[in-house]
């Protein structure tokens, strides 16, 4: 067996929102990173918006450094509609690791909850709450989750009346109470709002 030179984490955010995209994220570094540089990292869920951001700043300079990369994929809401959310992630998750471009015969990957690389990645892990306890599938979930919120705020000004700064996506009351109103923008998944 080949020695392993690469570890790689992958999170997915945005899976439950009814609008905005699904974003995944893949995070590759050396096998001989220095793990205990990422001492304190936790699920992105965990962290406070200003924690998160503190490390999403030290992983993009480690990735300016060349100390190690990442990659994130958006799949839109009209196309998580024509072809399903685990398709839609599939998708992303496929491309996000395709963009690192790494030797899979020599690549550890290591996936949070219900995820699964490509078969040619035959060294893979999924591991239920990985994003709590392997620090690199947590620096996925903290580029993956600051991307995509920031993507959401950015839309909270294209489409005021909806407050997608303040919710994200998800299906809050005042969300549900605006699409009631407002009718759906095409920031919206309309396969997970049939009902409303």
């Amino acid at each position: 067996m080949k020695q392993i030179k690469h570890i790689v984490g992958i999170d997915e955010v945005g899976r439950g929102p009814v609008a905005g995209p699904v974003t995944v994220c893949a995070c590759a570094a050396a096998a001989d990173f220095d793990m205990t540089l990422f001492d304190g990292i936790r699920d992105s869920k965990k962290l406070s918006p200003k924690k998160r951001e503190e490390w999403f700043q030290k992983i993009s300079t480690w990735k300016a450094l060349g100390n190690l990369d990442f990659a994130f994929v958006s799949i839109s809401a009209n196309e998580i509609d024509r072809m399903g959310i685990a398709p839609a992630i599939r998708k992303a998750l496929s491309s996000a690791l395709d963009m690192l471009s790494l030797d899979p015969s020599i690549t550890q990957v290591m996936l949070d909850g219900s995820l699964y690389a490509p078969e040619i990645f035959s060294i893979q892990k999924t591991i239920i709450k990985g994003d709590e306890k392997i620090p690199i599938i947590s620096a996925a979930s903290i580029v993956a989750k600051v991307m995509r919120d920031t993507y959401m705020v950015e839309q909270a000004a294209v489409y005021p009346v909806y407050g997608f700064d303040m919710h994200k996506g998800y299906g809050t009351a005042a969300h549900m109470k605006a699409i009631k109103k407002h009718g759906l923008s095409p920031l919206h998944r309309k396969s997970f709002l049939r009902d409303s």
